[in-house]
């Protein structure tokens, strides 16, 4: 199921708002079905002919998740003309996401409660790290590097390190450390 072939009922969009809030502010395991179709006014059975499973339903937020993200970094980094600062709009881009996601990468947190598991959001979080590792590799190839894969798998550790640092290590100056790190690797 994917967003983009999905078209989805109100009360279905009202179930998916209310999934995408509780799996990012309680945790995927934490919230059962019956909260979710309180939450969104409908019924459990509502949810089930909608979704068929929470699974799927887990399955549908991070793609809709990923949506947004990915939206939200072209915004920041599509202005900038290709090169270093494209690449380091790709850090502020992730800082001001950090400011109103307080639980961190909501795919770093789905992975750490399903992870090694055959469940199908395992997929929708490993394509959602491959396309960020793609995309430094782009970027770093606007940017003339010699060997753009090196040097973009490079920054995607920073960025995804940093990602990780700011909340789960509490170092809140961890996207300016990566950032510095980054502008470094670029030659600057």
């Amino acid at each position: 199921m994917s967003t983009e072939a999905t078209t989805l009922t109100p009360a279905g969009e009202r179930l998916l708002a209310a999934a995408a809030d509780l799996f990012y502010r309680r945790g995927i395991r934490a919230v059962g079905v019956d909260l979710i179709a309180d939450t969104a006014g409908t019924t459990k059975k509502t949810l089930y002919d909608r979704f068929g499973s929470k699974d799927a339903l887990v399955v549908l937020y991070l793609r809709r998740r990923a949506e947004q993200w990915h939206g939200f970094l072209r915004a920041h980094i599509d202005p900038h003309p290709p090169g270093r600062a494209r690449v380091l709009g790709a850090f502020d881009a992730l800082e001001d996401w950090l400011r109103e996601q307080y639980r961190g990468c909501a795919f770093v947190n789905a992975y750490a409660e399903v992870g090694g598991t055959d469940h199908p959001a395992v997929e929708v979080i490993r394509a959602d790290k491959a396309w960020t590792r793609q995309l430094f590799c782009e970027l770093a190839r606007e940017a003339g590097a010699a060997d753009p894969d090196a040097l973009g798998a490079q920054l995607h550790v920073l960025y995804e390190g940093a990602n990780v640092a700011v909340t789960a290590g509490g170092q809140a100056d961890a996207v300016d450390v990566a950032r510095a790190a980054a502008a470094r690797l670029l030659g600057g």
